[in-house]
């Protein structure tokens, strides 16, 4: 059991702009150079930070049913390993192990947790470097709704929540230290892991940015002063794309923009009207084609095959 008021993803200071560190729950370190010169022989990488992803991880998607234990943890003010300002304003968060968390995929995705007493709803928001695949933490708020806390651990079962309702639309934090020759975003309030993030400052062309396992996304050599538009695409499809968004670090900035659903490809057959496609918002645009069984969320789009 995890004693209360401890973090076990926050064994040491945060950094000093807020940012905490990613390499906290490291217990043991392989060193020597004995064990290295092993490695090399077997053609292995040391991983020599906590939680390094593993070849095949992704987080929770579509309709699987995980049946893992679960314990419980606080982590006080923290955002966790996801970085964000703070846990959310409900308190219900999960701390999942590195193969679920895969480099901050999982960051701000939600989980349909159920125990003894019933079923919660948790926003994956750290890593547990110690969980494994058979393990999940959850903060103690969640804990106690669907277990008894006295018993410390329980037995539990939990599924990716595919498309939860949301409060509002996308939101974006640039990162300390990011300038015009350095981008670095977080996005926040999706609910569906994210696939891929775009984003371009005045008159350029949309630049991919990449996920770093700290849940900002960046683009190296920068993108000018701003404002920028982001294009969000999550593992689903959906996508939206938010304009107007400041060189402004350590702030979130909230949008209009909410993650749609592309439009179906019409049928073929002759005694099917055509479809006619809405134009998209300023704030929104339309995805690419994507297969019904993605849309309805049984399966993420460019699933990882092990």
């Amino acid at each position: 059991m995890t004693a209360p008021g401890t973090d076990p993803a926050n064994d040491t200071p945060d950094d000093t702009n807020g940012t905490p560190r990613r390499n906290r729950r490291v217990r043991h370190l392989l060193t020597g150079a004995g064990v290295t010169a092993l490695a090399a022989v077997l053609g292995i990488t040391l991983a020599v930070r906590g939680g390094a992803t593993p070849a095949c991880a992704a987080p929770p998607t579509g309709n699987t049913v995980h049946k893992v234990k679960a314990s419980f943890y606080d982590a006080g003010r923290s955002g966790g390993n996801c970085s964000f300002p703070g846990p959310p304003a409900d308190r219900l968060y999960v701390a999942v192990g590195s193969s679920a968390y895969s480099g901050s995929a999982a960051c701000g995705s939600y989980l349909d947790v159920t125990g003894p007493k019933g079923t919660v709803r948790v926003m994956v928001m750290d890593q547990c470097g110690g969980c494994g695949t058979g393990k999940i933490d959850l903060s103690t708020e969640a804990f106690t709704k669907i277990a008894d806390r006295a018993q410390g651990i329980a037995q539990v079962t939990y599924r990716a929540a595919v498309n939860p309702p949301l409060d509002g639309g996308l939101t974006f934090r640039l990162k300390g230290g990011a300038s015009r020759y350095w981008f670095a975003v977080q996005v926040g309030n999706h609910g569906n892991p994210l696939r891929s993030v775009e984003a371009k400052g005045p008159g350029g062309g949309f630049r991919k940015a990449a996920r770093q396992s700290d849940n900002y996304w960046t683009v190296e050599g920068g993108l000018g002063a701003g404002p920028y538009s982001i294009r969000v695409t999550d593992v689903y499809g959906r996508q939206a794309t938010a304009t107007a968004i400041r060189m402004v670090t350590k702030q979130v900035q909230r949008s209009t923009a909410v993650l749609t659903a592309p439009t179906p490809t019409p049928s073929s057959s002759p005694s099917a009207p055509p479809s006619v496609a809405p134009s998209p918002t300023p704030s929104e645009s339309v995805a690419p084609t994507a297969t019904v069984e993605a849309l309805a969320g049984a399966a993420p789009l460019n699933a990882p095959r092990c």
